[in-house]
């Protein structure tokens, strides 16, 4: 039995594909508009050393304008703000259902990386829309960590397939990630993390940016929109960050005005590519 019909039979068994860890769970259904629902976000996430330490490093970023050095996750909430805080928490906590270790061509902390950097071109797009059709914060968040976790979970589920995967995209540059992976496994990495998602009880919007973000004008794709623009444009800006994957063309001006964003701005957002890029590989380095 070849390799695409070993996947899609493992896929298909709800069985083979890791629950959603404990603290993800109770994340997303924590409320956060009551002190106490505050103080057991900030509970669960120090009891996570990994999702600590990444906070505290995101609250330290350029990125986030902090004056001083932040060192608890309390001072990293003040400053990032809960919902942002709980939607990157509940993106490190996935992540780490479907790591295994030693694991193989796929690392972890690439994946961190490259997603964080998607993340936070998202917030950077995103600011320049207006504000009627801006997403939250949040979901910018959740989406841009959880994008790519395909990925992952296919790494979990078979190795040496995901091993073969990313060795062919790195082969093959210009061809299209998408047309490799039917081609190998027969099955895409985003439609992987859809099932996932879909799994996990995620909500629709990102089960449709993990399954439409390479193909944002499929009509399909509504659900998910804006959000699923945002993840397919900053991946555009930031061509085979860290995980080799041909993204596309260059955004269009009307793709672009699609989202409400005039050309002008358009190139200020362009010119700020290059520093959010350092900042996420100096985030993945620092933890």
């Amino acid at each position: 039995m070849g390799i695409a019909v070993d996947l899609k039979l493992n896929i298909s068994r709800l069985s083979a594909l890791p629950a959603m860890p404990a603290i993800a769970q109770k994340l997303l259904t924590l409320a956060l508009d009551t002190d106490e629902g505050e103080a057991q976000l900030l509970r669960l996430i120090e009891q996570d050393p990994l999702i600590a330490a990444k906070i505290i490093g995101l609250a330290n970023s350029p990125l986030f304008g902090s004056s001083r050095k932040v060192n608890s996750v309390s001072d990293a909430s003040m400053l990032l703000g809960l919902t942002r805080v709980k939607s990157v928490a509940i993106g490190i906590a996935t992540m780490s259902a479907v790591t295994k270790f030693p694991g193989g061509f796929l690392k972890a902390n690439d994946l961190w990386q490259h997603s964080m950097a998607i993340a936070l071109v998202m917030r950077t797009i995103a600011k320049a829309m207006p504000a009627r059709v801006r997403p939250l914060d949040d979901q910018i968040f959740l989406a841009g960590l959880l994008h790519d976790i395909g990925y992952m979970a296919l790494s979990f589920l078979d190795t040496p397939a995901s091993d073969a995967l990313h060795i062919a995209l790195q082969a093959n540059p210009e061809r299209p990630v998408a047309e490799i992976e039917m081609e190998l496994i027969g099955m895409t990495h985003g439609e992987i993390g859809a099932r996932l998602a879909r799994h996990w009880d995620l909500p629709e919007e990102i089960i449709a940016v993990m399954r439409f973000h390479h193909n944002p004008d499929d009509e399909e794709a509504m659900p998910g929109q804006p959000l699923v623009s945002l993840v397919a444009y900053a991946e555009r800006l930031l061509p085979d960050f860290v995980i080799a994957e041909l993204t596309g063309k260059e955004i269009s001006e009307a793709e672009w005005m699609e989202l409400g964003i005039s050309p002008d701005k358009a190139e200020m957002i362009i010119e700020q590519i290059a520093s959010i890029a350092e900042q996420a590989q100096q985030l993945a380095g620092a933890v």
